[in-house]
């Protein structure tokens, strides 16, 4: 029997609207942040909703409700860190989620689309070491991240 993860992703109100299309497209093929996951495995998705709009209220709550649907990783979207501006509170919610409701966080879900990464790269937004270490995960390569956008 193979193992099973599941997990819960929070999004960026900005994109509200969004139906996750590029969020399940990279988990099915184990892209972006969901590479950490190996093929075999099953992973679930057993919650999907918004930060709340800034500065996340939705955070102080939603992943209790994930977790009562067995989440054990929380999935930051890739939203969060494309954006312009990035969310500013991207590292306080991943630090709230791990401390209050002791869960895993991952910050992203698929890889960054090229054009958002070469806007990013112009305005020298993701400059600081805290930045590489965010969007690493979501990073992949040109090849891939021309595939989501």
């Amino acid at each position: 029997m193979s193992s099973s993860t599941k997990i819960g992703i929070i999004i960026c109100d900005r994109y509200k609207t969004c139906a996750g299309g590029k969020c399940f497209r990279s988990l099915k093929r184990r892209e972006g942040a969901f590479s950490i996951y190996p093929r075999e495995e099953d992973v679930e998705i057993v919650g999907y909703t918004t930060c709340g709009g800034c500065p996340g209220g939705n955070i102080e709550y939603a992943p209790e409700e994930m977790e009562k649907n067995g989440a054990t990783v929380i999935h930051l979207a890739t939203g969060l860190v494309v954006g312009y501006p990035p969310c500013p509170y991207i590292s306080s919610f991943k630090a709230l989620i791990e401390e209050k409701h002791r869960l895993n966080v991952v910050i992203g879900t698929h890889p960054i689309p090229q054009n958002y990464y070469l806007t990013h790269q112009a305005l020298d937004t993701w400059n600081g070491e805290e930045w590489k270490e965010l969007i690493a995960p979501t990073l992949s390569n040109e090849e891939i991240r021309l595939a989501y956008d």
